[in-house]
């Protein structure tokens, strides 16, 4: 969020305002980036630094060194978040997008309960859920189609979750979270390759008639608060070719 303290190294802040830039295509595809020395003096950093910076948008398959002409950016890897890292980027940032992303499509209702949702939101089949879906999109095209299923008591309580509308005043379990005073104390996450259904392909947006053969990703999220109780159940599915990524420190 604004005014947040930003406590990254200095490295990781300056390889993040790049993949920003590269992401919103400020950055296009064949830009050179800066000298090493130029963004040395630039951040105030050293040059030991913005080699490791360099390094991590190399690795990340942003950028590409050119042997006597500089560093190149390249078109960005195009990854498909989960429930889980929207979650997170929510809580650190206030938003739920990744970099470079927007949603629409939303649509809100509520819902019997599919037995599979009810099995995993741990209510009797039938029962009446909320269903909100949406389309992440960035400017390769569908990132994911989005789809929350949570227990229709909570629109009680927050009657813009069953509205087909953005939410506003923070994700859906954010609202949760502060109306009940519960917070999210954790999750199940699970990730499988599935064939590209016929239903599928409409969420997608796809033509029927020439549908990708490759499957799809498709992940789901369970979020349990500290009372007990499964406040969302979160499915997403990976648009064609989006691979999922996931990236976290390693301990020595």
């Amino acid at each position: 969020m604004a005014g947040q303290a930003d406590n990254r190294a200095p490295y990781a802040r300056i390889a993040a305002h790049y993949a920003e830039l590269i992401a919103s295509g400020e950055l296009q595809p064949g830009t050179l980036m800066p000298s090493i020395k130029n963004l040395s003096e630039e951040w105030r950093v050293s040059t030991a630094t913005v080699e490791k910076a360099l390094r991590k948008l190399r690795n990340d398959g942003l950028i590409r060194g050119i042997h006597g002409i500089g560093t190149e950016v390249l078109d960005p890897p195009s990854p498909m978040s989960s429930g889980s890292q929207r979650q997170d980027r929510g809580r650190r940032t206030g938003s739920s997008w990744g970099d470079g992303e927007r949603s629409d499509s939303h649509r809100a209702g509520v819902v019997p309960a599919p037995a599979d949702v009810a099995q995993a939101l741990d209510v009797q089949p039938g029962s009446e859920v909320v269903r909100r879906s949406r389309v992440y999109r960035d400017r390769h095209g569908i990132v994911a189609h989005s789809t929350s299923w949570i227990p229709a008591r909570y629109a009680q309580l927050i009657p813009q979750l069953a509205m087909s509308e953005r939410l506003t005043g923070g994700t859906s379990l954010q609202l949760i979270s502060e109306a009940t005073g519960h917070p999210i104390s954790h999750r199940i996450d699970t990730a499988s390759a599935s064939r590209l259904t016929p239903e599928y392909a409409e969420l997608l947006e796809l033509d029927p008639d020439d549908t990708p053969a490759d499957p799809v990703v498709v992940m789901t999220a369970k979020f349990v608060d500290s009372e007990g109780n499964v406040v969302e159940y979160g499915v997403d599915l990976g648009g064609p070719g989006r691979t999922w990524r996931t990236e976290s420190e390693v301990v020595a």
